[in-house]
């Protein structure tokens, strides 16, 4: 049934062990609409994104409650890089986010919301690597400024 869902959906459906006990429709880090390419049918979609406590969560809906059941789920400590992509995919605003085993694809809807989602998600994954400890997390912020 699951592999008859991906085929479907084009996503795999989440394992409620990967957000439990995440309250993820109060106070999140951030949010926002990103299109997001498939998972198995490479087509775009507009998702509502939520990263709270080192998961990345993306719905449908923009409306998130209690009872909303996420589309998906990434633990961004298993991600290894989070940065621009528009020449990879030919796509003004785009970024990847880059597994071990995977690389996903994601567009905001500005320069902005790009760069934004890159550094929340880029802290994300300092904070919850299980390599690095708590005096050596870097401020995404104060790198990025410096390079401009």
């Amino acid at each position: 049934m699951a592999s008859l869902w991906r085929a479907v959906m084009g996503e795999s459906p989440p394992n409620p062990d990967d957000y439990d006990g995440i309250e993820y429709w109060s106070n999140p880090e951030r949010t926002g609409w990103l299109t997001k390419q498939g998972e198995y049918i490479k087509t775009w979609r507009r998702r509502w994104f939520v990263l709270k406590q080192g998961k990345l969560f993306w719905f449908k809906d923009a409306i998130v409650t209690r009872g909303s059941r996420p589309r998906g789920v990434i633990p961004v400590a298993t991600c290894l890089t989070v940065k621009g992509a528009e020449d990879v995919i030919n796509k003004q605003f785009a970024f990847e986010l880059s597994t071990r085993s995977d690389t996903m694809f994601f567009i905001a809807d500005s320069e902005k919301e790009k760069e934004d989602w890159i550094n929340s998600i880029g802290r994300s994954i300092v904070q919850h690597s299980r390599s690095v400890t708590a005096n050596e997390i870097v401020d995404y912020d104060s790198n990025n400024n410096n390079n401009r």
